[in-house]
């Protein structure tokens, strides 16, 4: 449609143009408010998918004692097959919302095994040290697609972040590097400069309920983090970059600069180390990234032959909306980004006569 596709020419990035112009994924979108994408934000972000998926939550030890949650999607047809393994990140507040339970339900159908990431203390999981995960810090990350890799050997691992989880997997992918263990990524309205986006602030309609809902969880768990922060403080944050700050900069124990702070935790701090393909959808009129031409990297995308950032006019934050109910033309581009980049590998592969490993 209307969409761009914007990355450095390659092999690669010509059977990804194939690829998509053959699926019409790009063709179908639908947008009822063009001058609304707030509003359509707040309806993907309440709305439950339909049917709501079951799942199996399984509790992961780190190597300090602290727990993170995998939630294994099963949805209303059984135990999903033997086929890729797709992780699901939330967005920063660990909000899961319905439009990535919806993304996971696409691929149940599609033969991936879908399963959510949720941080320590997010969406349910027990909070066990007075530790949560700093916004670009992929320790937590490192140790459960390491597990994940273990328990499915053979399978190719996928990621896909939402919204401001995009920093903790971009940051991952860069630390990584070739070591990643991921065949492919993509992110959905990413977030790629934290600190410009906290220092920014957002649309109330957006940072309130997150805030609220990131407060609420925390509250849980006052005890155990009053050791290390001013909870005080912390409840009493009125942005979310005031929460951040109580959290992992004004700390008791090791307080830090705000400055300092994110040269440990931008999510491109690394990414000239990507290995790996990713595709970044994003939408000029997203109200919560900001306008394109502050808020995207586009020298990144014009430079590494990993990344692809694929620009659509319309679109809001997460919402890319299609013809039919909770229907995401997004979610269908991420599978078939994921399609293609197993087809360009399997012809390589033969190509090159390298054994399968």
């Amino acid at each position: 449609g209307c969409c761009r596709l914007l990355c450095k020419p390659s092999a690669l990035a010509q059977h990804l143009v194939r690829s998509l112009g053959r699926s019409g994924v790009l063709w179908g979108g639908h947008w009822l408010w063009p001058r609304w994408p707030r509003l359509r934000m707040l309806l993907q972000l309440l709305k439950p998918p339909e049917p709501e998926p079951a799942v199996t939550r399984e509790l992961l030890q780190m190597a300090d004692t602290g727990l993170v949650a995998l939630d294994w999607l099963v949805g209303p047809w059984g135990a999903a097959g033997g086929g890729p393994v797709l992780l699901l990140i939330p967005n920063v507040a660990g909000k899961v919302t319905g439009g990535l339970l919806q993304l996971g339900l696409r691929a149940l159908e599609r033969g991936f095994v879908p399963v959510i990431f949720n941080r320590r203390g997010h969406h349910g999981c027990p909070l066990t040290t007075p530790r949560l995960q700093p916004f670009g810090d992929p320790r937590d990350l490192r140790e459960a697609v390491t597990y994940l890799r273990c328990r499915h050997p053979t399978a190719p691992l996928l990621a896909v972040s939402e919204g401001s989880g995009s920093g903790l997997l971009l940051a991952y992918l860069g630390e990584s590097g070739s070591s990643s263990h991921l065949a492919a990524a993509a992110c959905i309205s990413p977030i790629f400069r934290g600190r410009d986006w906290f220092e920014a602030g957002m649309p109330w309609l957006y940072e309130w309920p997150l805030l609220l809902h990131l407060k609420r969880g925390l509250s849980r768990y006052a005890g155990s983090l009053a050791e290390v922060v001013d909870m005080a403080r912390l409840l009493g944050s009125r942005s979310l970059r005031e929460l951040e700050e109580a959290l992992f900069c004004l700390t008791k124990s090791h307080p830090t600069s705000w400055e300092a702070y994110w040269e440990r935790n931008e999510p491109l701090r690394d990414a000239d180390e990507v290995a790996v393909p990713v595709l970044c959808l994003c939408s000029a009129d997203d109200p919560i990234r900001g306008p394109p031409s502050r808020s995207l990297p586009l020298e990144l995308f014009c430079s590494s032959p990993y990344f692809f950032l694929l620009l659509s006019p319309r679109g809001g934050h997460c919402g890319f909306p299609q013809q039919g109910p909770g229907h995401c033309w997004a979610h269908e581009a991420v599978l078939e980004f994921f399609t293609a980049m197993a087809e360009f590998l399997r012809a390589e592969e033969g190509r090159k006569g390298l054994p399968r490993p």
